[in-house]
């Protein structure tokens, strides 16, 4: 079966960042987006969320990245992403913080959001799929 295209949640990305755990499914995530290994979508909102959550001085602590460094490995993940521009929708996301990854998932039909969010992952946009990073990796094989 083809991977998905998928659009990883800013908390998997910061997992898979901060974790000592180089085979947790977020951290398998992380490297293959900064591999290519998938095809995952991103906008504009996403990386700015990607940025301004990686640069929070408590993520710092866990990650010693200087802002410099996490904009190479945001260049990276862009170099590999395939950009969408958000289309509006009448669904609402369960949180309203998270509005612009339903009107991402909206873009490309058959989509599926990758996230930790437990909210997110129990009210599931009629549109698309919302998985776990381990359902991920159990589907794509990687």
């Amino acid at each position: 079966m083809r991977t998905p295209w998928v659009i990883i949640d800013t908390n998997i990305l910061v997992s898979g960042l901060i974790t000592g755990n180089r085979s947790s499914p977020p951290s398998v995530i992380f490297d293959g987006m900064l591999q290519a290994s998938f095809p995952f979508l991103l906008s504009v909102e996403l990386l700015q969320e990607y940025r301004q959550v990686l640069l929070r001085p408590k993520i710092q602590s866990l990650h010693r990245l200087e802002e410099s460094e996490i904009d190479i490995i945001l260049e990276d993940i862009t170099a590999n992403a395939i950009f969408r521009e958000p289309v509006r929708i009448s669904g609402q996301a369960p949180d309203k913080n998270d509005q612009h990854l339903w009107t991402l998932l909206a873009t490309t039909p058959h989509a599926v959001l990758i996230t930790g969010d437990q909210l997110l992952l129990n009210n599931p946009p009629d549109f698309a799929r919302v998985i776990t990073a381990k359902s991920f990796l159990a589907l794509s094989k990687l």
